[in-house]
């Protein structure tokens, strides 16, 4: 397994004493930037916070495969003499952010988590939503781990060896974006940016216990588009709603380079964030009508969490929104990109990646043009049934996942199929395919301590809908933080 590469600059100077008891590591964004307005904390103080928590963090979890103190430090300095002359540049200034090691980011190396990537070559573009967090004042901390390409549910890869669970190591923190929901919630910064084409937002987030947004298609712009098509959104991951909100409104800014993305809503996500959920009509899905195994601990904890729903006034009844499980759709699509993103590589590549990575490939490999036509069909189909479906209903509910995380296993010790790729998540890839907002809560722990998830779904472009119900449930259910590994505590 290959180590995770450092860019490190001297260690931090150490500045004046906090007038605030905050620890600023445990902050969220949004008590952040209160705690910058009032002069009460700056943002260097709040990166040193952050990087002495990835110090003593990161070596156990491994959630991070780059980090740059040199020119976080240069940005939080920035951001602070901001601050100082009460003129901050964006609504992020000065909070730190991380980015999953999919997304470009101008000066660093994107590998992908794949030994494929040469990470020598000249870096000169931010994608969409790295550029606007930039603009924004946001201190970019580092790239947070993914599996290969981004290829499955759980996050380990040749290059960066295996991301850990936070309440429980030998766990799988869940993925792709593994690395960004274990940082998130361990205090490694309070906002990291992730993509979701089958779950990979809403998994870890759920396996770790924070909150996890996948949009609408298309309102968080995107470049490159991603190999694996248009299931593939990018989201936040956060400690608290409003704060997922507060990233929302700045990555959800326009970018030329993406021609999918949705015309610009000038809509501000923290508006009516507390409105509550009185009246809203919310269709209990425990199964969608197809999962035969959800984890009984599972079950009991979201069953109780959509009671307390309707405690706050929604109207809540059982029932699914009758399609069959997509399996064979989002797995043939998923497939097909793998097996595209293999055809770019030579075979001296090819011979270092992941054994996932090159089944999925294969079972690509075997997908004839009128079959992946006929998902296509099958997909639209699904897409159209759903648009109609909430027309009738305001948001769904359902667990986030069929049981709690599982044991971190290596590459290729299960047969790849459909079923071993994504039965173990079976309410996550229908929202992908199509392309509704969704988000996971925490709403509770197993009796082993592991975090539980309940997934909250949209009508299409009713992302707003879905932040303000899941803040309404927080005010019920606040989120914590991950307990730190032995022997990280300060």
């Amino acid at each position: 397994m290959g180590t995770p590469q450092w860019h490190r600059a001297p260690a931090l100077p150490q500045n004046r004493r906090m007038s605030t008891p905050t620890d600023l590591a445990d902050a969220g964004a949004s008590e952040l930037l209160s705690l910058y307005a009032r002069n009460e904390a700056s943002p260097v103080e709040a990166l040193q916070a952050v990087l002495a928590r990835i110090a003593r963090c990161n070596p156990a979890l491994n959630a991070f495969c780059w980090l740059d103190e040199e020119s976080a430090l240069a940005a939080a300095r920035a951001s602070r003499d901001r601050w100082q002359a009460r003129a901050p540049v964006g609504a992020l200034d000065g909070v730190p952010v991380s980015i999953k090691d999919l997304i470009l980011t101008r000066g660093w190396p994107t590998r992908r988590g794949s030994r494929t990537v040469d990470p020598t070559q000249d870096w000169p573009d931010d994608a969409p939503a790295t550029a606007r967090l930039r603009e924004s004042g946001a201190v970019l901390l580092g790239k947070t781990c993914t599996p290969e390409f981004g290829c499955k549910g759980e996050t380990h890869s040749p290059l960066t060896g295996f991301t850990r669970n936070p309440w429980k190591l030998d766990r799988t923190p869940g993925g792709s974006s593994g690395g960004a929901a274990a940082a998130v919630a361990t205090g490694m910064g309070p906002l990291a940016l992730g993509t979701d084409g089958a779950g990979s937002v809403r998994i870890p987030s759920a396996f770790c216990g924070v909150f996890g947004l996948k949009p609408s298609f298309g309102r968080v712009p995107a470049w490159p588009l991603s190999p694996f098509g248009s299931v593939a959104h990018l989201g936040p991951h956060s400690r608290s709603v409003r704060d997922a909100a507060l990233m929302m409104n700045v990555i959800k800014q326009p970018d030329a380079r993406d021609w999918t993305a949705l015309p610009p809503d000038g809509a501000d996500l923290l508006a009516g964030l507390n409105d509550g959920i009185r009246g809203l009509r919310i269709a209990w899905s425990p199964t969608l009508g197809y999962a035969k195994n959800v984890h009984p601990e599972v079950a009991t904890a979201c069953a109780a969490a959509v009671r307390e729903l309707e405690a706050l006034g929604a109207r809540v009844e059982a029932v699914d929104p009758g399609f069959d499980d997509p399996l064979e759709i989002i797995t043939g699509l998923w497939f097909t990109g793998a097996w595209t993103l293999w055809n770019a590589l030579s075979a001296e590549q090819q011979a270092l990646t992941d054994p996932d990575f090159e089944a999925q490939a294969r079972l690509g490999e075997r997908l004839s043009v009128l079959e992946l036509q006929r998902l296509h069909l099958r997909r639209g189909a699904l897409g159209s049934q759903m648009r109609q479906f909430m027309q009738r209903w305001d948001l769904i509910a359902t667990p986030a996942l069929a049981a709690p995380a599982f044991a971190a296993r290596p590459g290729g010790q299960l047969p790849m199929t459909p079923e071993a790729m994504l039965g173990w998540t079976p309410f996550s890839y229908p929202f992908n395919l199509t392309q509704q907002p969704a988000c996971t809560i925490p709403c509770g722990l197993t009796s082993e301590g592991l975090p539980i998830g309940l997934q909250l779904v949209g009508p299409m472009f009713g992302d707003a809908l879905v932040l303000r119900a899941a803040r309404a449930f927080e005010t019920l259910r606040p989120i914590e933080r991950a307990p730190l590994p032995a022997g990280a505590a300060a």
